[in-house]
């Protein structure tokens, strides 16, 4: 064979002694093929260096097999959590990812399901960004089923799959208030995400029970980061005396834990902690922090086959008819020494 010569399908058939049919069967998984052809064929692809063409046979089955995936932040161990889990779903059914990062910015995440529009996706899964995701509704219509996971969605409708924030902050907060602790500040993301107002309203709920007054001082809403959770809990020690903080996520936590050392104050006898995710970092601290687990594979997971639900019911013509889904997955706390 000329060595410039790119191997075609028919190549691939007459080393493997089958119909280029069989070889495209093995390819697309369009038909059973026995094992022993299969691998035979598999042998023959990888012998003479022949990789199939998927732009091109996208164009023929006006499919790309492939699912948009749309995170805020690619650094966060969460995040890349939910895509694993998404991931290690959709490959076993034969599906690929594009995974896109929105820094949490509407108007990047805009661009970014445009460029999906363009690359034919056949499905979106997302975490929505700050903002309004109303321009779903002209950008992608029906032309392919969207997921969001993790938050819910700002004025558009649609399957989303999120944890159970408000029973986690209600129970973490229970946790802190029955080890005696009165001023317990929560220190969470912005406010206009679906998890700040659900984890708020766990956290009034379990005041509210033990007949508590809720204080807004004490509930500070921003960005996450390193520095906010390092910031606030000064701002906080200084302003008034706390004696429990939860964080709603962990790289505002490190933050704060610095602050905390720095002010020579105790963990947990001046002030305790519960934090959430719970990454391995928690476990290894002086001491080991109490965390919320959340289990962002799982997350990922659950939307993964979410969409292969829709994918599959567009595909038989029913897609609409139950109407949309709302999962919630549950969490639990891990108990350590930081309260």
């Amino acid at each position: 064979m000329n060595s410039e010569k790119r191997p075609s399908i028919k190549d691939v058939a007459k080393l493997a002694g089958v119909s280029t049919a069989t070889v495209s069967h093995v390819i697309n998984g369009t038909r059973y093929v026995s094992d022993v052809v299969t691998e035979r064929v598999n042998h023959a692809m990888e012998e003479i260096g022949y990789v199939p063409n998927l732009l091109a046979r996208s164009l023929r089955s006006h499919t790309t097999k492939t699912i948009g995936l749309i995170i805020p932040d690619l650094s966060n161990y969460y995040y890349t959590g939910v895509a694993e889990g998404v991931e290690r779903s959709l490959s076993e059914k034969g599906y690929h990812i594009v995974v896109s990062n929105s820094y949490e910015d509407n108007e990047t995440e805009k661009s970014i399901v445009q460029l999906y529009n363009s690359l034919q996706v056949c499905g979106l899964i997302m975490v929505p960004t700050i903002g309004s995701q109303g321009y779903l509704s002209s950008f992608v219509g029906s032309n392919y089923p969207i997921v969001f996971v993790d938050r819910r969605p700002s004025k558009y409708e649609g399957d989303y799959v999120i944890l159970e924030n408000t029973e986690a902050t209600y129970e973490a907060v229970n946790l802190l208030i029955d080890r005696g602790h009165k001023r317990i500040a929560l220190i969470l993301g912005n406010k206009d995400m679906s998890t700040t107002c659900d984890r708020i309203e766990g956290y009034r709920k379990a005041l509210s029970e033990h007949g508590m007054p809720y204080d807004p001082e004490l509930v500070v809403e921003g960005r996450f980061s390193f520095d906010f959770g390092y910031e606030t809990v000064k701002d906080l020690t200084k302003k008034q005396k706390i004696d429990a903080i939860f964080f709603a996520n962990d790289t505002a936590s490190i933050g704060g834990i610095k602050a905390i050392k720095e002010l020579n104050l105790r963990i947990p006898e001046d002030v305790a902690i519960i934090n959430c995710n719970g990454f391995e970092w928690t476990e290894i601290t002086t001491p080991p922090i109490t965390v919320v687990s959340q289990p962002s594979r799982e997350l990922g997971k659950i939307a993964a086959e979410l969409i292969m639900n829709r994918l599959q019911e567009k595909t038989e013509g029913t897609a609409g008819e139950e109407g949309y889904r709302h999962l919630s997955v549950p969490t639990k706390i891990i108990m350590r020494e930081s309260c």
